[in-house]
């Protein structure tokens, strides 16, 4: 079976009413590639106002969930809340939460299996810092970080998106060359079936995140092991549609 291309729109910690309704109803009205799965990541506060007022064909993901269903944990969200406004995706381990929030390898881990066992699809992110690439230690970063996946996940990752974001390509408009992305894809494919089955290491939908724009996209998109993006300011934006449409 060929992997579903998957195209995750990040919209941080942006948008009010008004510029959400105007990016779906830019959505709305678009010709969208029907072979590629799309799924929007908005603020908590607006996960139910976006759900109530976007087609089925798009997913709605909040940005961050916490390992409990529920607790005097001030701030947090649980996959049984997101779930309960009508939602089935959240993005966990961004960078920003890993370098600003200071989330570890584990604390992902123990939130990426709690959303799974309440329901939900994860797009679980991995990447390296600048300073790591530099050193050489790309691989040996996001292997650990992925080691620290799959141990709480196991052998069903039929629910999880795996995004690689090298940090130092976020919002810095450098992106990785589409030769340099793959590269990384295909080692950790090859990470998978070596450490947790032939078979998820085929399945599993690996996306490329860091700067992806309409004038990049068809080129990333072409790699192999490629299966997708998680956009960050560009899914705010018009040119969001040619990145969803980056296969068409």
């Amino acid at each position: 079976m060929p992997r579903q291309f998957c195209v995750g729109g990040n919209w941080k910690m942006n948008g009010d009413k008004a510029q959400i309704t105007g990016i779906m109803d830019t959505l709305k009205g678009a010709t969208l590639d029907p072979n590629t799965e799309v799924v929007l990541g908005c603020p908590a506060i607006f996960l139910e106002f976006t759900r109530s007022n976007l087609p089925a064909r798009f997913g709605v993901a909040a940005q961050n969930s916490y390992k409990v269903a529920k607790g005097a944990f001030t701030g947090e969200i649980s996959p049984a809340m997101i779930r309960d406004v009508g939602c089935d995706w959240v993005i966990l381990g961004h960078s920003e939460r890993r370098a600003i929030f200071g989330e570890s390898d584990q604390l992902v881990a123990e939130k990426v299996i709690h959303a799974l066992q309440s329901g939900l699809k994860v797009i679980a992110c991995i990447g390296e810092t600048l300073e790591e690439r530099e050193a050489g230690k790309t691989e040996e970063v996001v292997f650990r970080q992925s080691k620290a996946l799959a141990d709480a996940i196991g052998a069903d990752w039929s629910n999880v998106v795996v995004a690689y974001e090298p940090v130092w390509a976020i919002g810095t408009g450098k992106t990785a060359t589409p030769q340099q992305a793959q590269d990384v894809h295909a080692a950790l494919r090859k990470w998978f079936a070596a450490n947790v089955s032939q078979a998820v290491a085929d399945a599993v939908r690996i996306q490329y995140g860091g700067s992806v724009t309409a004038a990049n996209c068809k080129e990333l998109g072409a790699c192999p092991d490629i299966d997708g993006f998680l956009v960050g300011g560009a899914s705010l934006k018009p040119e969001f549609i040619d990145i969803i449409n980056a296969r068409m």
